[in-house]
Parts: structure tokens; C-alpha cells; sequence
């Protein structure tokens, strides 16, 4: 599992990791030499004005012991308060003097609150993508250096967790005015959380990080990766385009375009079609309408409100599975790609949804409901493919608060359904922890379909 960079054997060093020990040769990796993808998230929060100077000096010290080039180290620096701003992406500089001399221009972003877990959520889907340079799917070593110095004031569990599902080896230091516990949850390891009085104080730091980064290396397996890399999503928004919504169906819009911003549609991982129903559904676009991002967001912009009523999102949900989830429009449900449904609607439907919900579960719809105060919250549950992903707001200007987590919740399940580097079709394996009643029979998307396997 960790190939070694050179042919010599002498002065190999036994490691333990977990149960097993590994012979590793000591000249495996260095900071200096390995190649990896580093990500830097500096809070620039109004507390950390007078420390933001200290903290860029540290960054220039990390980066002039890398090894910067398009094809060995590579350096992205992201600055966060309540929202975060990307300066330069992985691919943006390709020498170490590039980028030393922006990060010495940077200004303090400034603001509050502090909110590390959009941050956090902000350079998972816009730092660390193929598009903005990451080489995660060639087997590169993701790394994110945070310098933090506060309590963050928004949830960070939830991003936390879905960086290190994604393979992302985060390094969190603090100040003493940071959450000790909140930067061991966000690192990848409890004690990789560093912390010093301030920021001045982080050139003492930096031979613990070096460390650190060495640590993290020798655990990053240098080969492309094969196992839960889901190759991409067809998503359908449905939106409740009747009488009730008129006044909230900007921001509707709105929402749909920042959600489709963060997908990776130019390079046909992601498909995107809308539907905008009332009494009758109408597809305003296919999953093969369009191949572009740009495209796809031209059109959500135009879109016109519907009107009409009564609210039928039962026989808007049928339309789905008949006409829109079908190969002819897009679809890649034949070829296991994960089917997400993300339904808006600000009412109570006034035919069932019973059926049509279940044929869309059968079917491997991954359904999420969004609803506001005027909709029927137990409708949502029953229409989502799980309870828990029916989500509420207030009104439909509300839905940038439920972003993340609805981001954050199809990642999970994506990567659930995702095929992975198979195990042979039809084997039977244990779950853990072992229960004699529940096992796990491993069947290719087509074949569980054909014997009527009922996803839950």
C-alpha cells in the first residue's frame, strides 16, 4: 500500500498503523520532494487584524520550502470571515516567486461572524476540483492548511467530515482564542491540531507542521485512487412555480444557480435538468439539453414564473420518472449514475404523492425536499428518499442558510450509491460491526434492478 520513491531497503523502519506494521523505507517522502496540492484557509475575521501580517509571513516560509512547479507542488490560498474568497487556485501560479509576491500583496478580508464551516465547505467544492487545479483523481496528496484564530460561528462537523471522506488531509492551527476541540474535529487527526499564544508565535509552529506534513505524506498512497470517486450526478430541480410562489421565485432561482455552480458540468460529470410545475409540470430543460455550466446558468436566469393552481406535486413527481429520469432525456440511470432529485415547493400538494413517491425511490431517485413555512413537512419526509433530508426555511429567501447542508447531504449519499472499485457481482460480505441478520450483497446497479432490489 505505500510504494516505496527509491530502490534502497537499508535503514528501513517499522511503522505501526492500526494493527498492521509496514516496512518503509526512510527515504520514502520529504516535504521538500513529494508532490501534493496545498490549500491554505487563513482567517481574515475582524479579530484577526492585527495578527494577519504574522500569518502571511508564515505562509511565504511554508511555500519557500516547497517545491512549486505544474508538475510538483502546487499552492492555493483562501481568505474567510463570514464569507471566503478564493485569491489564487491551484492553477493559478506555477512558480514559487508568483506566489510568494501575491501572498505578500493580500489584504485582511475582515468581517463576522466567523464561519469556518462554510469555509471549509467553500474550498471543498471551489479549491479542491479538478477544474481549479487539484490533482486528487490522479492520486496527489490533498492538504489544507487552516490558521484560524476563533470559535467559529456556524457548524463545522458536516464539512469537516466530507474533506476527509474526499481524502483531504487537514491541519488546523489556532490561536488561544480558538476552540482547541473544533480544530482536532477539522483536522484529520486530533494531533495534528497545532496551537500557539498568537500568531506571532507561528514560526515556532513550523518545524511541527513540517511534521506533520511528513506524517500525512507517508499515509498518502501516491496512485490514482479507485475506490469512492463518484464519477458524477444527474441532478433535476423541480421547482413550484404556482400561484403562491410569485414573490419568492427569484430567489428560487437564485438558489438553483449557486447550487449548480459548484457541479462539475463543463466536463460531463454532471448533468442538470429543471422542471417547474403547478397544476401541469413543465421541463424547462433535459439532462441532455445542455453540456456547459454556462449554459445551463444562461437559462435558469431566464426562466419566467409559471403561475396556475392547483399545487400538484404528485403528478409532478410522475412526470419526473416518466419523462425526465429516462435515457432518451439524459439520463445515465443504466449506467449507475447517481439520480438526485432536489424538489422546492412553498405549498401543500393538493393531490397524493404517496405513489409516485415510492415509484422514484424504487427507481434509485435519491430525492431531497426543500420546503417553506407554507408547505406540508410531513409531505417532505415522505417525499424524500429520508426523512432527515427534508429541509425547511423560513421563506424562499432563507435557502442560501440551507445550502451547505443540502450540499453536503447529497455528497454523502452520492457517494454511498456511487459504484465503487467493484468486489465481484453477487458476492456476499459482512457489514460491521457483524450482526448475524444484516448483510451486504454486492450486485451492480443493472443487476439489482433487474431482480427488483428495493433501495432504502
Amino acid at each position: 500500500r505505500y510504494p516505496s520513491l527509491c530502490s534502497q531497503t537499508a535503514g528501513s523502519q517499522q511503522r505501526r498503523f492500526g494493527k498492521k506494521i509496514h516496512l518503509m523505507s526512510s527515504c520514502l517522502f520529504s516535504v521538500d520532494t513529494a508532490k501534493k496540492d496545498i490549500v491554505f484557509l487563513l482567517d481574515g475575521s475582524d479579530g484577526t487584524r492585527n495578527g494577519f501580517p504574522a500569518m502571511l509571513d508564515f505562509v511565504k516560509r511554508v511555500v519557500e520550502k516547497l517545491n512549486v512547479g505544474p508538475n510538483n507542488d502546487r499552492v492555493s490560498v483562501v481568505q474567510y470571515s463570514r464569507d471566503a474568497e478564493i485569491h489564487f487556485y491551484l492553477n493559478t501560479y506555477t512558480t514559487r516567486q508568483d506566489i510568494l509576491d501575491t501572498v505578500r500583496g493580500l489584504r485582511h478580508r475582515g468581517g463576522r461572524p466567523l464561519n469556518t464551516g462554510a469555509a471549509l465547505q467553500y474550498v471543498r467544492d471551489n479549491a479542491f476540483t479538478n477544474s481549479s487545479g487539484s490533482r486528487r483523481l490522479q492520486g496527489v496528496p490533498q492538504m489544507l492548511i487552516l490558521l484560524n484564530g476563533g470559535r467559529s460561528f456556524d457548524n463545522v462537523d458536516t464539512p469537516a467530515s466530507a474533506l476527509k471522506q474526499q481524502g483531504v488531509y487537514v491541519i488546523g492551527i489556532g490561536t488561544r482564542n480558538s476552540d482547541t476541540r473544533e480544530l482536532q474535529k477539522i483536522s484529520y487527526d486530533p494531533s495534528s491540531a497545532l496551537s500557539v499564544s498568537d500568531f506571532t508565535d507561528l514560526p515556532s509552529a513550523q518545524e511541527q507542521l513540517s511534521s506533520v506534513m511528513n506524517t500525512v505524506l507517508t499515509r498518502a498512497t501516491p496512485i490514482t485512487p479507485t475506490k469512492r470517486q463518484p464519477a458524477g450526478k444527474d441532478i433535476v430541480f423541480l421547482l413550484d412555480g404556482s400561484d403562491g410562489t410569485r414573490t419568492g421565485f427569484p430567489a428560487v432561482k437564485d438558489f438553483v444557480q449557486r447550487v449548480v455552480e459548484t457541479l462539475s458540468v463543463d466536463d460531463n460529470k454532471d448533468r442538470v435538468s429543471v422542471v417547474q410545475y403547478s397544476k401541469e409540470p413543465a421541463a424547462q430543460f433535459y439532462l441532455n439539453t445542455y453540456t456547459t455550466k454556462g449554459d445551463i446558468l444562461d437559462t435558469v436566469r431566464g426562466l419566467r414564473h409559471k403561475g396556475g393552481r392547483p399545487l400538484n406535486t404528485g403528478a409532478a413527481l410522475q412526470y419526473l420518472r416518466d419523462n425526465v429520469f429516462t435515457a432518451s432525456a439524459g439520463s445515465r440511470l443504466q449506467e449507475g449514475v447517481p439520480q438526485v432529485l432536489v424538489l422546492i415547493s412553498g405549498g401543500r400538494s393538493f393531490d397524493s404523492v404517496d405513489a409516485p413517491a415510492s415509484a422514484l425511490k424504487e427507481l434509485g431517485v435519491l430525492t431531497f425536499a426543500i420546503g417553506t413555512r407554507s408547505a406540508d413537512s410531513k409531505e417532505l419526509q415522505k417525499i424524500s428518499h429520508d426523512p432527515s433530508y427534508a429541509l425547511t426555511v423560513s421563506e424562499f429567501t432563507d435557502l442560501p442558510n440551507v445550502q451547505q447542508q443540502l450540499q453536503s447531504s447529497v455528497e454523502a449519499v452520492v457517494i454511498e450509491v456511487s459504484p465503487e472499485s467493484p468486489p465481484v457481482p453477487g458476492m456476499l460480505t459482512s457489514m460491521a460491526p457483524y450482526r448475524p441478520d444484516r448483510y451486504m450483497i454486492c450486485l451492480t446497479y443493472t443487476e439489482a434492478r433487474k431482480i427488483s432490489v428495493k433501495f432504502v
